[in-house]
């Protein structure tokens, strides 16, 4: 069994280990923060800014580290980074530090230099990863944000389980072209998910805020496609999906639960290929810069 496959199925263990910590340093009601991250960490910056600010406890953005704004006044910076050497990450936070902004990190490897690059750090090595594609320290790192904003269902990991277990569609393992859609917070996890298949297949994949589909995106839905719709879909979209032959796909579960069978798609469409999900090509675990 590949690395990723390990630690997709470990996921509900993982979870559940997140949902019981109470850390130091993550956003109090009323502060104004900013998110970020790159890759997989990105999506889920993007998804805890919206959950954020949805329930009320304060305006929350959500950026590439690389795009960080200096210039704006946040209350806190939380950077959420596996390896703890990305470049723009720890470029995020000193530019945050210069500019007396408390900063705070979730990682997975604390013999790293993001541990006194940030004023606090919160220790997610539990869900570490040996494999180069992202899956339950992005998962694991959400999961403990969601439950800090009191936003996580009691029965999350008992649903990822049932993810994790249940055998995947024929329609989905066979399908040419993936689009994947979302609404609100569960646009960032669409993100993730077609950003999956690309790292460990490369899969045709797109992702779309659900209400966007419409604009463009349909054109290229057609017979062996799948439109995949994390959370509730739009009123009608479904039927417009259906009628371009794309088959549609509506997780019926929590959306970061469906997210698990996403991941293990992506997996099972690696294999096919024979390609190696652990390695995918001109990808590394962090992406650390030349210095100048």
């Amino acid at each position: 069994m590949t690395h990723v496959a390990t630690e997709i199925a470990s996921q509900p263990q993982c979870w559940r280990t997140a949902m019981a910590l109470q850390p130091a340093g993550l956003p109090v009601a009323g502060e104004r923060v900013a998110v970020v991250g790159c890759g997989t960490s990105l999506y889920m910056a993007q998804a805890y800014a919206v959950l954020r600010e949805e329930a009320g406890l304060g305006e929350t953005d959500a950026f590439a580290a690389s795009e960080y704004p200096a210039h704006r006044r946040y209350d806190r910076l939380v950077a959420i980074t596996r390896s703890g050497t990305t470049t723009e990450v720890l470029a995020a936070l000193a530019r945050a530090r210069a500019a007396g902004i408390p900063t705070t990190a979730l990682t997975g490897d604390l013999d790293t230099p993001v541990v006194t690059a940030a004023d606090t750090v919160v220790d997610l090595s539990f869900a570490d990863e040996k494999s180069v594609v992202q899956t339950r320290f992005a998962s694991t790192g959400l999961v403990l944000l969601r439950t800090h904003l009191g936003l996580t269902p009691p029965d999350l990991a008992r649903q990822a389980e049932a993810a994790v277990a249940t055998e995947l569609p024929s329609a989905l393992l066979a399908a040419r072209q993936f689009t994947f859609l979302g609404t609100g917070w569960t646009i960032g996890v669409a993100h993730e998910a077609a950003l999956k298949l690309r790292e460990a297949a490369g899969a045709w994949t797109e992702s779309y805020p659900a209400m966007e589909y419409r604009h463009g995106p349909i054109s290229v839905s057609a017979p062996g496609g799948v439109v995949w719709i994390f959370g509730e879909a739009p009123a009608g979209l479904p039927e417009q999906i259906a009628a371009t032959g794309a088959e549609v796909w509506l997780g019926g579960i929590d959306p970061l639960a469906d997210l698990v069978r996403a991941q293990r798609l992506a997996v099972a469409l690696a294999e096919a290929q024979g390609l190696d999900p652990d390695q995918p090509r001109n990808l590394t675990r962090s992406i650390v810069l030349a210095t100048p």
